[in-house]
């Protein structure tokens, strides 16, 4: 048996094709559909408390009798600096103001990092879905090894070599291969160290040549051409995210559908402006307004994403839709509009072409 193959049996899938988590975007719909079509079907729980990540698995393995990957952030806490957050704020004021609302006096740090979160764990193991996989980090040799007395197979980002051997380092089963190509937060340890901003394809070659386990290609994959580029140079399977937003699953709302289909989808920005971290979306008011000459740097990770989302909220509902994150990777304009069965189906067919 080849590595694809232990690779498909260990999840129980039978094609090489992973549904990123995208965290807010995923839905029950889209993660079973993806599983009853061969693939792995994913939901990224980063931004869910327990009780509602507990509701959305329930309701995917409701939908599916087929495996599942729940996806959780593992970020280092929130750096607290009132100085850089009051500096953040009042740089936004003039889009507070054009949105109607006022500016808030503080920001909050709006999500827990899975590595502080016990609660979470535990009911993860009381579920357990197939895979559990890992963004921004590693939880603790102990969250780790509960998983493996599970039997839950276990997935980690990297974005370099150095972070894949810290994954294989601490006994994970699957290092995801992310490219500076991909869409939505790029899963570094360190936001603030040197990137390389390595592309897909060179990371995945890199890896190949240091590692034996499997590696899932993740960053700039919407077909079954990529799909077969990323195989072929070394990738166990490949993880697609953008590619599957326009399914009518995903909860992507009619404003970022339609800008994915409009020719904003061509110009795409890896910036921390929108939630402190790096992070690729389309380029819109924000992302322009908060990389300026001389803005101040956003508040740390999660505490700037207060700030958009509670923008965002009010501009939306004067339908001014400048200040969302619509998270996009630079393949966007390859995006299809297609049940995502249908869409699996088309990228099996082109991968075999």
């Amino acid at each position: 048996m080849n590595p694809r193959e232990k690779f498909l049996n260990r999840l129980g899938i039978r094609h090489p094709i992973v549904q990123a988590p995208m965290a807010g975007v995923a839905t029950p719909q889209l993660a079973a559909a993806v599983t009853d079509s061969g693939g792995l079907g994913s939901l990224g729980i980063g931004a869910s408390s327990t009780v509602q990540a507990r509701e959305m698995i329930e309701q995917t393995q409701a939908l599916t009798s087929g495996p599942i990957n729940v996806n959780v952030f593992c970020h280092q806490p929130a750096h607290r600096d009132v100085d850089i957050e009051t500096a953040w704020l009042e740089h936004l004021a003039p889009l507070f103001a054009e949105a109607g609302t006022e500016l808030p006096d503080s920001l909050s740090e709006i999500y827990t990092s899975f590595t502080e979160d016990g609660h979470t764990l535990k009911m993860l193991l009381e579920l357990k879905p197939a895979v559990v996989s890992f963004h921004f980090g590693l939880p603790s040799a102990e969250y780790l090894e509960a998983f493996k007395k599970a039997g839950i197979c276990t997935m980690a980002t990297a974005t370099s070599p150095s972070e894949a051997a810290k994954i294989e380092k601490a006994g994970i089963d699957v290092i995801v291969a992310q490219g500076i190509e991909a869409g939505g937060h790029r899963g570094m340890f360190n936001p603030d160290a040197t990137d390389e901003c390595l592309s897909t394809s060179v990371l995945v070659r890199l890896l190949a040549s240091q590692t034996s386990l499997p590696i899932v290609a993740a960053g700039g994959i919407m077909d079954g051409y990529a799909m077969n580029a990323a195989l072929k140079a070394g990738a166990t399977a490949v993880q697609l995210g953008t590619a599957f937003i326009l399914c009518p699953e995903s909860s992507a709302n009619q404003a970022y559908r339609e800008a994915l289909k409009s020719d904003r989808a061509a110009e795409t920005r890896l910036t921390k402006v929108l939630s402190g971290r790096p992070a690729r979306g389309m380029v819109n008011r924000l992302i322009s307004f908060g990389e300026a000459e001389n803005s101040p740097r956003p508040a740390d990770y999660p505490v700037a994403y207060d700030a958009t989302k509670r923008l965002n909220a009010a501009a939306s509902k004067r339908g001014n839709h400048e200040f969302a994150a619509q998270w996009a990777g630079q393949g966007a304009p390859l995006a299809r509009e297609l049940p995502a069965s249908e869409l699996m189906a088309l990228i099996l067919k082109e991968s075999q072409d």
